[in-house]
């Protein structure tokens, strides 16, 4: 249940996914006052590559909320003329705090400045506050839920930092655990969090006013970073161990989606699950094909694949996939990794 401010701030948003979205309403719902909404531009998506707003600009639209989309915010970079509007925008709203969730852009030391520095009849500001998916300082970086379930990471959490000019650097405010099911993927595991992080961020503005908010500086180790997903990663690679290739079955669903290339078709492999010793069959070598699963040979052990995907097709259990798609114990998928033509 989403608490209220006891004080209303007046805050300015910077987000762009759906991570974000679901931060901005549990702000909206608990009494902030949304001067500005940050968000990416626009871009081009889907079948039609037509832009599309994200989700974040969606709602702030929906909701009357004033929406600025700075292609950069250096004041001395490409983008120049959009981040000196971004700044007059920025001063204009007179905010308490910022927060920021999975922008896309990292901010200047200009706008750490601004959000700082008191108003002008003397009240202090909160900063910037960054809602950030991982119990830092593992997993700093763009793609942190990705990243630990691809570890094998038993669990993961949010963390809400105060920003610095580093690379999710800043010095710790709240952290809070979430478990990894054995069975979470980024899809499931990202729900989980944005949902705790929206909360916690409420709680943490609900704290600040009242002064009651802690900043701890970020321990030196443990330090590891959350590189951002590349499509190439998503081929399977079946000289790996089975574990290790369900892991990253889970952590690109639903994006880029694991892929393995069979007879020169790129098949999206959506769901899998350790299956048992293969003894000397090469990887890559369909073991045996059920209703259970398409056993594939696998690093000292097999993969049951359990939902597939063809190009162009819809995602389908095993059963229904074998309908449609001739695949027989002896196949090979190529080693060498998959292409890039499956569907999204």
């Amino acid at each position: 249940m989403t608490s209220s401010l006891a004080q209303p701030l007046k805050v300015i948003f910077a987000g762009t996914p759906e991570f974000a979205r679901v931060a901005l309403e549990r702000l909206h719902a608990a009494g902030a006052e949304i001067v500005l909404v940050l968000s990416q531009p626009d871009r081009p998506a889907g079948r039609g590559m037509k832009l599309q707003a994200s989700s974040v600009k969606h709602y702030a639209l929906e909701h009357g909320m004033p929406v600025a989309q700075p292609q950069g915010l250096r004041l001395d970079g490409k983008y120049a003329a959009d981040a000196a509007a971004a700044r007059q925008a920025m001063v204009a709203a007179d905010a308490d705090v910022m927060v920021v969730a999975a922008y896309g852009l990292i901010l200047p030391q200009w706008v750490l400045d601004a959000m700082e520095a008191p108003h002008a009849d003397g009240r202090a500001r909160l900063g910037c506050l960054n809602i950030h998916g991982s119990l830092l300082p593992r997993w700093r970086g763009a793609a942190p839920i990705h990243r630990a379930i691809e570890a094998g990471d038993t669990h993961t959490g949010v963390t809400i930092m105060q920003m610095d000019v580093g690379l999710d650097t800043g010095a710790m405010l709240l952290q809070q655990a979430v478990p990894i099911a054995d069975d979470d993927s980024t899809a499931t595991l990202h729900d989980k969090v944005a949902d705790l992080g929206a909360d916690m961020v409420v709680q943490a503005l609900a704290l600040a006013v009242q002064g009651g908010l802690k900043a701890t500086p970020q321990p030196a180790e443990g330090v590891s970073y959350a590189h951002k997903i590349e499509k190439h990663e998503a081929a399977i690679q079946w000289a790996d161990n089975a574990t290790s290739i369900c892991r990253r079955v889970r952590a690109f669903n639903p994006f880029p989606g694991a892929s393995a290339v069979l007879n020169g078709e790129t098949i999206k492999v959506w769901r899998a699950l350790p299956g048992p010793a293969a003894g000397a069959a090469t990887p890559g070598t369909v073991l045996r094909v059920d209703a259970a699963g398409i056993a594939v040979a696998a690093q000292g052990s097999s993969v049951l694949l359990q939902e597939l995907q063809r190009p162009g097709g819809k995602r389908l259990g095993v059963a229904d996939f074998l309908r449609g798609f001739a695949l027989q114990a002896g196949m090979r998928f190529d080693l060498a990794g998959a292409s890039d033509a499956a569907g999204p």
